[in-house]
């Protein structure tokens, strides 16, 4: 693997939550930290299942800037952002805020045409 591409990697994952705050606090910080976050298992580079792997790979296939969070690597919010969300599977996208679903519906509105513009509007 070339260097660059771990510096990039980095670049793109939000690597911890502010544990100074209370639990809900820190998911806000999370959803706010970019307009498009993927909360899933591994990062972008090397996802842990199969699920994240293919709504990275259709955010990375459409172009879009977003940043990750490893659910793997936090189990407090792993736990928490399913009681934020009342969503109970990851992947979990965001935009603005805002949940848009899991991979199901993500690949469901890559595959209509939704998706695209959710993303960049």
């Amino acid at each position: 693997m070339n260097p660059f591409n771990i510096i990039q990697n980095a670049a793109n994952e939000i690597p911890s939550a502010d544990k100074t705050k209370p639990l809900k606090e820190q998911i806000e910080g999370l959803l706010k930290s970019e307009k498009v976050v993927l909360f899933m298992k591994g990062n972008s580079e090397m996802p842990q299942c199969g699920f994240s792997a293919n709504t990275s790979g259709i955010l990375k296939q459409l172009g879009v800037s977003f940043k990750t969070f490893n659910i793997l690597n936090d189990a407090e919010i792993r736990q928490g952002l399913k009681e934020f969300s009342n969503w109970p599977t990851y992947p979990q996208l965001y935009v603005n805020g805002q949940l848009v679903g899991g991979n199901d519906i993500v690949t469901e509105m890559f595959q209509n045409g939704e998706l695209e513009s959710v993303l960049k509007g």
